[in-house]
């Protein structure tokens, strides 16, 4: 018999973040009739570090768990039940007790970019002000364009947007997922081809996360799983993982089932001034995606010549000590992300 109590949602409180929850939401009560009653579902929003500490960036805060660390203390404390995020935002190794679950299909994860002066990254005119507070962007912006000015740009979808119509900076990147979600595709000057700019592993994909032990919302988020998003982003985390991921280090990644039902995967590490940059792209078998992605980033790693590496290992800053009440763990992707058919 399916239990009746109510199922506590976690989210941060971003206009993107609550929308997400609240389609995903939908979701569950279109699947599961008993979740229909308005007393069912309770959606609990938790204030993240990430989200109080606007005005540095990540890298130097602590990185992307910053988004995601008070989530998964209240799940461990049985304050919620599930958490939804952007996948994304998820560091690489997860907290010990929490599953990590990819939930419905990907949208077009590619990057949007926005200006009010120019169409695209090349008719960016030499020397103007681009905001990010991505080192990944910002490596392969001046990969592309060593000619221009990269400064800190933070804050939530509106507040980027509104830094651009006051001036602040001439033109930004917003991943085209997170616009087309919060119906603001009118936002965008032009959508970044891929050979341009890689996105971030699991950008556009959307993410749960719930106790290991909970088999009730294991079994609710297990028939959000779609089969080829899920095995992109179990490629794609797998890469990150051996390249030792993380904010500190410029790593781009996408995966797609092609046309043979075969799994593409396509990766690429940079030095944070964008000077060098190493690519390298793979099939590999859809049912067997994690191993797709660590021979790419063993490719990669070969390709990549040791002052690259010397230069990223500079440029890293110390992280944040851990919350004494979260360990984390190395488990493999395949632990963390159900296959499902469903």
């Amino acid at each position: 018999m399916v239990s009746l109590e109510k199922l506590r949602i976690g989210t941060r409180g971003s206009p993107l973040a609550l929308h997400q929850t609240r389609s995903i939401v939908d979701l569950l009560r279109q699947h599961y009739t008993y979740l229909q009653d308005s007393s069912a579902i309770e959606t609990v929003i938790i204030k993240t570090t990430g989200d109080r500490e606007q005005s540095r960036l990540l890298a130097e805060i602590g990185g992307k768990g910053l988004f995601t660390k008070e989530l998964d203390e209240a799940m461990l404390r049985d304050e919620i039940d599930l958490a939804i995020h952007s996948m994304k935002d998820m560091p690489t190794v997860m907290p010990e007790g929490i599953v990590l679950h990819a939930i419905t299909e990907r949208k077009d994860p590619r990057d949007a970019f926005i200006s009010l002066i120019a169409d695209n990254i090349k008719s960016l005119p030499n020397g103007c002000k681009v905001g990010t507070s991505s080192i990944r962007r910002k490596s392969q912006l001046l990969n592309l364009r060593p000619d221009l000015k990269v400064v800190p740009l933070r804050g939530n979808v509106d507040t980027r947007l509104r830094k651009i119509s006051e001036g602040e900076v001439d033109a930004t990147f917003l991943a085209y997922a997170g616009l087309s979600r919060l119906g603001k595709e009118s936002e965008i000057r032009s959508l970044i081809d891929v050979d341009e700019m890689l996105p971030a592993v699991g950008q556009g994909v959307l993410a749960a996360t719930c106790r290991e032990g909970d088999l009730r919302a294991n079994n609710l988020l297990s028939v959000l799983a779609h089969p080829n998003t899920t095995a992109a982003v179990m490629a794609e985390r797998a890469m990150l993982r051996v390249l030792d991921g993380s904010c500190h280090t410029p790593i781009a990644g996408m995966a797609e089932v092609d046309e043979t039902g075969d799994l593409f995967l396509r990766g690429s590490i940079l030095q944070p001034d964008g000077a060098r940059k190493a690519e390298v792209s793979l099939k590999g078998r859809f049912d067997d995606p994690e191993q797709l992605g660590i021979n790419v980033a063993e490719k990669l790693i070969l390709k990549s010549d040791p002052e690259m590496f010397a230069e990223i290992k500079r440029s890293r800053l110390p992280l944040i000590e851990p919350h004494p009440e979260t360990e984390y763990k190395q488990d493999i992707v395949e632990s963390e992300i159900g296959m499902s058919s469903e």
